[in-house]
């Protein structure tokens, strides 16, 4: 009883994150990861774990968290037509082939330099978000098909090493080429899913379980955290979808560009820190 007393808290965390996090799928095609990451890195320390074993087991359970919610995401999109099918036909290869590269690259790398990058990317979409909530487009049109892949690589691999889904860099990126914001959100739900797919593969295939890891942990993935998360962000992403058609998205972006701020720089200076 007292085990269950004491865990409260965390599984109350636990749901809220995925709520929040299905939610922001939703709404912006962010990927829950830009969520979840963060709250798991920080939770898991309350257990004994290592910040460098935080980031990576946050990372890789991120990403698994990411496939069935990308589904969930991308249903509700398509059915409104917010899904560009060529450019994902053209984006596709690259997303895919820089995702596994990337989930190689990420387990060579050590947690607290994850730490630092999340942090970074993090910190650059919320103030993106902030100051430019309703700026235009900074270029007309996309670049031509050698660009394109560029940026589709971009995408995928640094998406796949930090554990967010796509949207996180996908739709700053595409609605900074001129392509409307309801259409980027959508697209980069597909971007979530071919990102985070491999991903989990890879890391389940090469990754290891540390050594200061909490109970429940396979490989680099914390099920108990995944299993609790799960539900909730399938059931509030296309809750997330449907409210994005109606709320002020200028609002919305500078409520969330500011939680993340926090939640960035806190992340930054314990990596510099450590």
């Amino acid at each position: 009883m007292d085990e269950i007393i004491q865990s409260w808290p965390i599984i109350v965390t636990l749901i809220g994150t995925g709520i929040f996090a299905g939610l922001l799928a939703g709404l912006f095609g962010v990927g829950g990861g830009i969520v979840i990451v963060p709250v798991l890195y920080f939770l898991l320390q309350t257990f004994g774990v290592s910040a460098e074993s935080a980031m990576m087991i946050a990372t890789a359970t991120s990403l698994a968290t990411i496939v069935p919610t990308a589904i969930s995401t991308i249903k509700a999109h398509y059915k409104k037509g917010n899904v560009d099918v060529p450019l994902l036909k053209y984006w596709a290869g690259f997303i895919l082939l820089f995702s596994v590269l990337g989930s190689l690259l990420a387990h060579e790398i050590k947690g607290n330099a994850l730490t630092l990058m999340f942090g970074c990317i993090a910190l650059t979409v919320s103030l993106n978000m902030l100051f430019r909530a309703g700026a235009p487009a900074t270029f007309s049109q996309l670049p031509g098909k050698v660009g394109q892949g560029f940026l589709a690589s971009i995408v995928g691999g640094l998406s796949v090493m930090i554990g967010i889904g796509g949207g996180t860099i996908g739709v700053p990126l595409l609605t900074a080429f001129n392509v409307r914001t309801h259409l980027a959100v959508g697209t980069a739900a597909v971007f979530g899913f071919l990102i985070a797919l491999p991903g989990v593969v890879t890391l389940l295939i090469i990754g290891t379980t540390p050594a200061d890891a909490p109970f429940g942990t396979w490989g680099l993935i914390n099920l108990p955290a995944f299993f609790i998360i799960i539900p909730l962000t399938i059931l509030f992403a296309p809750i997330g979808a449907a409210l994005g058609a109606k709320l002020d998205q200028k609002q919305l972006k500078r409520a969330f560009a500011f939680v993340l701020l926090i939640t960035s720089s806190r992340m930054l200076y314990q990596a510099i820190g450590a």
